[in-house]
């Protein structure tokens, strides 16, 4: 499954925070979220060596911003799954641009109109 390429939830990217190695020199693509970037470096009780791990990893990555395409897609996300704000986000980013949300949260699995797969499922794909 290489030259896949994948939206991470919040939950991915912190699996892949403490094995960034893993990102570099592989054959599929990584996205992440500017709602993940909001997430992770708004924690209060985020450390300076934390904070510079997180700011590491995202430029590893390539980072998507929201656009009214996203927006529109949120609205009609949220409209149809009753999902939270950020969740919507996500789905609707990895619903444009076309990507494989990687994500362990079952509740995102359900949305028809993206492909959703396990943190677990995608490993072997980035290549350490």
């Amino acid at each position: 499954m290489s030259g896949i390429s994948y939206l991470f939830d919040t939950s991915a990217v912190l699996y892949f925070l403490h094995q960034p190695k893993q990102l570099q020199d592989n054959s599929s693509s990584v996205f992440v979220s500017f709602v993940n970037e909001l997430e992770l470096l708004s924690y209060s009780k985020l450390s300076s060596k934390e904070e510079k791990a997180i700011k590491h990893f995202l430029k590893l990555v390539d980072l998507i911003n929201i656009d009214q395409e996203i927006k529109s897609m949120t609205i009609t996300l949220r409209q149809k799954y009753t999902l939270k704000l950020p969740d919507a986000i996500i789905c609707a980013t990895a619903m444009v641009h076309k990507l494989s949300l990687v994500t362990n949260d079952l509740k995102l699995h359900k949305i028809s109109e993206i492909t959703c797969c396990h943190l677990g499922d995608i490993t072997e794909d980035i290549h350490p």
